[in-house]
């Protein structure tokens, strides 16, 4: 039986390296036999502004309701995304505010002081560009973006592992050294990793 793969791709701007990192990614796995459904968040049509909270809820419109059960239909789950002021993009930031909600990803128990992990079972992999250098990402802000996706968001709701590939320093990159990139992701997703 094939591998169930869910690529997210969340860089907003059209025909962005982000996509085609996307790309790759997906014709390995596809190479590799697995069955990879492709979401670019670019072309969804939601409000990412949870203005309601928790509390008063927005219906979800129905590129949620479809991204949800794709997640669900997913083994693993690959979130392409830029690093931008330190964190994600606010149009992936949005789509998780509105789809990891209560009662699909996480669910509070009356008395536990941790939610129940509704998406146990799945792995991810986190692939994100970044014009500064990884190690002053790391070692000096601490990987805010990583963190709230591995620690904040995925953990919390049961997916693990979940592993990170960092490219950084693009605005310094080459098209040779752009192109060597494509060719390590498309790599990983024939490793379906």
């Amino acid at each position: 039986m094939s591998k169930r793969i869910l690529v997210i791709q969340g860089n907003p701007i059209a025909d962005s390296y982000g996509e085609a990192l996307a790309q790759s990614y997906v014709k390995g796995a596809e190479d590799a036999g697995a069955e990879v459904r492709l979401l670019q968040l670019s072309a969804l049509e939601f409000n990412p502004n949870l203005s309601g909270g928790y509390q008063n809820k927005l219906a979800l419109e129905p590129d949620l309701i479809q991204a949800q059960e794709w997640i669900k239909w997913a083994e693993h789950l690959v979130f392409v995304f830029p690093i931008w002021w330190g964190s994600l993009p606010a149009l992936m930031k949005g789509f998780i505010d509105r789809t990891f909600m209560p009662g699909f990803a996480f669910k509070y128990q009356k008395g536990k002081p941790l939610p129940d992990k509704l998406l146990k079972g799945r792995t991810a992999r986190l692939i994100s560009t970044m014009d500064g250098p990884h190690w002053y990402y790391r070692l000096v802000q601490g990987q805010p973006g990583h963190r709230m996706m591995k620690d904040s968001t995925l953990h919390l709701c049961g997916v693990k592992p979940v592993r990170a590939t960092t490219i950084d320093l693009m605005n310094k990159r080459t098209d040779q050294q752009r192109n060597e990139w494509l060719s390590k992701i498309e790599q990983l997703g024939r490793s379906m990793s």
